[in-house]
């Protein structure tokens, strides 16, 4: 049965559209929230809550639209109404001249000005409205026709995804980027989970917008800014700097930072502003685009073959520093790979301070010939990450001995090998540093969720010899634990209760604890319900992650696609090689042993004790409401942002207000911080038995 909503919701859900879209402007393109994070948590859940009802009254301008649709096949390939050109780069002054002199003879000497905007390091994309509505996003391929990215930029909260008053076709475009704040949080989280690290944040940039999982997408911290238009219907703006006021004024980030010159002398002068306050842009530049202001004289100018002739791109040297090597160190990664690191004596560069820059692997040392004590220069790749680019042989010392690294290796105890055709070293055998980190992995919350086993409890669980696996956690028992620095007695139970509970953890938060590289939480629920089973993923051949290609006649291709959307060649092999090595196969073993549920079918045939237990959290409390939340999810409860007739607790804390007076007109039971932490205690004991 269809249900209709009644014209008071549709009013209110109209409203919430607006008013979260407002908030979203304000946040993520305007940088001056006008909610708190509580408030608008609030507005959304009542906005998802009426979607989840009334699902075909979903407005094309939802909020919920961010967070990606159903995975693609591939990507659609689409032509450009008007051609999207790639600029020509200088990389000095001299060159910049002739460009101006050029333009100046083009337009037999008529006085033009000039707009200077920053080059922002990221990926072209370009976005078409049509009535106000997005139609089509695209990437800039080869100018004539891109990739239909439309879902991946649905989940930029920058882009909006309607419009008022704007022209009846309306192409904008623009560069997509992430911040360095938004860069290094992505690099720490595919850190935590054993994932190779992006060089810098345009790869990651352009990888992210090439995922055939918007959802994926959603959770990268993408953004925007546009800086021109294509196809417009009767624009009725005469030069760039309209341009850019009118694009703001319908609700699209534009450059920050720009300024209006009259002639070269005051380009350049621009120019060099831009190289003193760039550094402290959030996002990465790499030049100045210097534009003809007047779009009448652009039209004049026209363009070569690729590139505008009313436009040119200045090129930023790198900033590079000279300074010397001191040492190369290792770190083991969570999974055992080895990354050499050059520690250096500190220098400054890019307004940072840089003691310390990566070396990527052996054969970039033995490539660039990288020796202990040379004097090194270096500078930021992307202005991210620093990395060693060259060595001044001239200033070598002469003691100075070619870097071995095997040598290095054995000399500091590391049993480590490369497969061949590989580039990185890998521990043959877990270091006790890696051990913790893969114990603390299997208990995280993405993970199992094993209460109070943190890195701290992990250290002395391995110290103490009581575990070498994960899989020795379920040995574990009472009188060991509470001989333990770590660990008073009720803690000892707690953690014990917690062990028992994640054996009852739905598949993918296992998948995604074993801790094999390149998978993550998203790819481990993709990969449990695929295969439903873990005997069934550890026994995947090659051709269940990827298979030939076939035509449009059913003829085989050389080219290979993939079975499950996102896992593709690299997650496959490392699946393959995960479960076909002895140890892991022991690994699992033991955890079936210890009844961990390896069945996706488990995930939805076991009654939690708190299903259909739907809760309201209210008022001020001594945690943050994510906390609540959790733990009323992990028992099976659901949480809603309003008091209504299928409402079973309410929590309230100080200052509940009006939804607190609702329940008790309802009389819906209402709990206090004591009352809830009891409740939740008690389902917790009736959940581990």
């Amino acid at each position: 049965m269809v249900m209709t909503p009644t014209a008071e919701e549709l009013q209110r859900y109209a409203e919430l559209v607006d008013e979260i879209s407002r908030h979203d402007v304000a946040y993520y393109t305007l940088a001056r929230p006008t909610v708190s994070d509580y408030d608008y948590d609030q507005l959304y859940r009542e906005l998802k809550e009426f979607e989840e009802k009334y699902p075909a009254q979903r407005a094309i301008n939802s909020p919920t639209l961010r967070v990606g649709a159903a995975p693609l096949t591939e990507f659609r390939q689409v032509a450009h109404r008007q051609r999207m050109e790639s600029l020509d780069n200088t990389y000095n002054f001299a060159e910049l001249g002739e460009f101006f002199t050029r333009a100046q003879k083009l337009l037999d000497g008529r006085a033009v000005t000039y707009v200077v905007e920053p080059k922002i390091d990221g990926v072209a994309v370009s976005a078409r409205y049509e009535r106000g509505a997005l139609t089509v996003g695209l990437t800039r391929g080869d100018g004539r026709t891109g990739d239909d990215i439309t879902e991946n930029l649905k989940t930029i909260r920058q882009l909006p995804l309607t419009l008022t008053g704007a022209p009846e076709v309306l192409e904008v475009r623009g560069e997509v980027f992430m911040t360095h704040a938004g860069f290094a949080r992505l690099n720490a989280e595919r850190e935590e989970q054993g994932l190779e690290l992006f060089a810098n944040a345009r790869n990651a940039t352009a990888g992210t917008l090439k995922l055939l999982d918007s959802r994926e997408v959603a959770r990268r911290p993408l953004t925007v800014i546009f800086y021109g238009v294509g196809e417009v219907s009767g624009s009725g703006c005469a030069a760039q700097t309209e341009v850019l006021a009118r694009l703001a004024a319908l609700g699209f980030p534009v450059p920050a930072w720009r300024a209006q010159a009259a002639d070269g002398d005051a380009v350049l002068l621009a120019i060099q502003e831009l190289d003193q306050l760039r550094r402290d842009f959030p996002y990465p530049t790499d030049g100045a685009v210097v534009k003809v202001n007047e779009l009448a004289a652009r039209a004049e100018l026209g363009s070569t073959a690729k590139a505008p002739r009313w436009a040119i791109a200045y090129k930023f040297a790198p900033e590079q520093a000279e300074t010397r090597l001191q040492a190369v160190t290792f770190q083991v990664g969570r999974t055992g790979v080895i990354t050499p690191v050059a520690e250096l004596e500190t220098v400054q560069l890019s307004g940072t301070r840089v003691s310390r820059a990566t070396l990527h692997n052996a054969d970039e040392i033995a490539r660039k010939d990288i020796r202990e004590g040379d004097t090194v220069i270096i500078e930021k790749a992307g202005e991210i990450i620093p990395k060693v680019v060259g060595v001044v042989t001239a200033k070598r010392p002469p003691a100075a001995a070619p870097f071995d690294f095997a040598a290095r290796l054995a000399e500091l105890g590391l049993d480590a090998d490369r497969e061949p055709g590989q580039v990185v070293w890998r521990l043959r055998q877990p270091s006790r540093a890696q051990q913790i980190r893969a114990l603390a992995h299997f208990a995280a919350k993405q993970c199992l969720d094993i209460d109070n086993l943190g890195p701290a409890v992990a250290e002395a669980l391995i110290n103490a010899g009581y575990v070498k696996t994960p899989g020795d956690l379920f040995s574990l028992r009472h009188e060991q634990l509470i001989l333990l620095d770590k660990l008073a007695d009720k803690s000892a139970d707690n953690l014990l209760a917690g062990i028992t509970a994640a054996k009852r953890r739905e598949l993918w938060r296992l998948i995604h604890a074993l801790g094999i590289p390149n998978i993550g939480a998203q790819t481990a629920r993709d990969l449990a319900q695929h295969f439903g089973g873990l005997d069934a993923l550890a026994g995947a051949a090659y051709e269940n992650y990827l298979r030939k290609k076939t035509g449009k006649k059913g003829q085989e291709l050389k080219a290979v696609e993939s079975v499950i959307p996102g896992v593709g060649g690299v997650v496959a092999e490392s699946l393959l090689v995960w479960f076909t090595d002895p140890a892991h196969r022991a690994l699992l073993e033991q955890l079936r042993a210890a009844g961990v549920n390896f069945s996706a079918a488990a995930d939805h045939d076991r009654p939690l004790p708190l299903t259909g237990k739907i809760f309201v959290i209210t008022g001020a409390l001594s945690k943050p409401r994510p906390w609540f939340e959790e733990q009323i999810l992990a028992l099976g409860g659901a949480v809603s942002s309003s008091v209504g007739k299928k409402t079973t607790h309410l929590l309230a804390g100080a200052d509940a207000g009006g939804k607190l007076a609702k329940a008790r007109q309802l009389n819906i039971p209402v709990l206090d911080e004591a009352a809830f932490e009891k409740l939740i205690s008690q389902n917790h004991n009736e959940l581990t038995g």
